[in-house]
């Protein structure tokens, strides 16, 4: 029997994200998922040497590499329709759900309880997943920089508010990121081999 679900991940190229947002380039859910899991690994990897933590790095790379891919099926979802009011954000979330169920029938039966885990959030996992949230949101800043540079303005709100977002997260190790990697993203190309 042929199982569907490494086709469908590979159809991640294929979403495009900021739908609502004028870009100088665009960005598709492949990309970005790349970007998290690398960024995960990061934060995880400095929570853990920096700051007395103790999660795997390796297991944060691969929730961020698996992180939006319901949104295969449910496309990606503006965030100021996403969460516009409660009853759109219960919604959506039950289309979540629906999304991850599906993807995970395109499994054989033994690995689906493995993916699983990748999709909904345990509770052994709860500190990964907010590794992971940082790293989304970081993703997310660092598209906003590079469309700064580009020259567009449709993004500067958009910085703002993701980098509020990310200090309100209290979490050092993003921090530290931030701190030791987010001013190579201003910096030209020559700069950055400088």
């Amino acid at each position: 029997m042929d199982h569907n679900f490494f086709a469908m991940r590979a159809r991640m190229k294929y979403i495009n994200r900021w739908a609502l947002m004028r870009n100088t380039q665009t960005e598709n859910l492949g990309e970005h998922s790349n970007d998290v899991a690398a960024i995960a690994h990061a934060i995880a990897t400095l929570h853990n040497l920096r700051f007395g933590g103790n999660v795997n790095a390796d297991r944060a790379a691969v929730l961020g590499l698996y992180h939006d891919m319901p949104e295969i099926i449910t496309g990606d979802m503006p965030t100021p329709v996403k969460y516009h009011d409660e009853t759109l954000r219960q919604a959506f979330q039950a289309v979540e759900v629906q999304a991850c169920e599906t993807l995970l029938a395109m499994l054989p039966d033994d690995l689906r309880g493995v993916y699983r885990s990748c999709f909904f959030h345990a509770d052994a996992d709860a500190e990964l997943w907010k590794i992971v949230k940082a790293a989304d949101k970081i993703a997310a800043l660092m598209k906003c920089i590079e469309e700064q540079k580009a020259g567009n303005t449709e993004f500067d709100r958009a910085l703002a508010a993701t980098r509020q977002s990310i200090d309100a997260m209290d979490l050092p190790a993003a921090a530290a990121f931030l701190q030791e990697f987010l001013g190579g993203f201003y910096l030209s190309l020559d700069e950055q081999n400088a």
